[in-house]
């Protein structure tokens, strides 16, 4: 299993390095992708992360699953960032799973990827993603198929354990939020 979250500036730390770390605790290959030039990543609250790839390294890769993080204006940049759209067009007509959390579901309401589709994200995108035609729900983590959406923060380990969950096992997601008394 491949994973890429992508990370632009101005995203949501929480929510990247809690999807990062946890899945990396279950031994699931999980690469962080700046969108930027380099690997050094500005967090939404002034947190400087380095990734470990810049995404024209993968391009032509075909990860299990890619996630995005909300933020703002992290979200924006994935949003505007034709490569990031492009990956996760590519994961979901292949049958990839492409998951986002807080206000990144937006990316996929404007990508035309949520029509019919049960979502969450941060209410403040509830509109966003009803306009879409999505079937909203007020869940922590909403899963239709290949598609994982969460509502922001305070969801962060409930959606990762929800990612380790697909690409893994529950077991393997319980063990692992078990081991941090969640």
């Amino acid at each position: 299993m491949k994973v890429y979250v992508f990370l632009a500036d101005g995203f949501e730390e929480i929510e990247g390095l809690t999807v990062v770390d946890l899945l990396r605790r279950a031994e699931i290959d999980t690469t962080m992708v700046s969108i930027q030039e380099t690997p050094a990543i500005m967090g939404a609250h002034k947190i400087p992360v380095t990734a470990d790839l810049t995404i024209d390294h993968v391009m032509d890769d075909e990860p299990d699953m890619v996630v995005l993080p909300g933020g703002m204006p992290g979200t924006l940049n994935l949003k505007a960032d034709e490569r990031v759209r492009s990956m996760v067009r590519k994961n979901f007509e292949e049958g990839r799973y492409i998951a986002a959390i807080c206000a990144a579901p937006s990316v996929f309401a404007d990508m035309d990827l949520l029509s019919g589709k049960t979502a969450t994200s941060y209410p403040a995108f509830e509109d966003c993603l009803v306009e879409a035609g999505a079937n909203y729900i007020y869940d922590q983590v909403a899963v239709d198929g290949k598609i994982i959406t969460s509502r922001g923060m305070g969801t962060a380990i409930p959606f990762a354990g929800k990612l380790i969950e697909v690409l893994k096992d529950k077991e393997t997601a319980d063990k692992i939020l078990n081991s941090i008394v969640y």
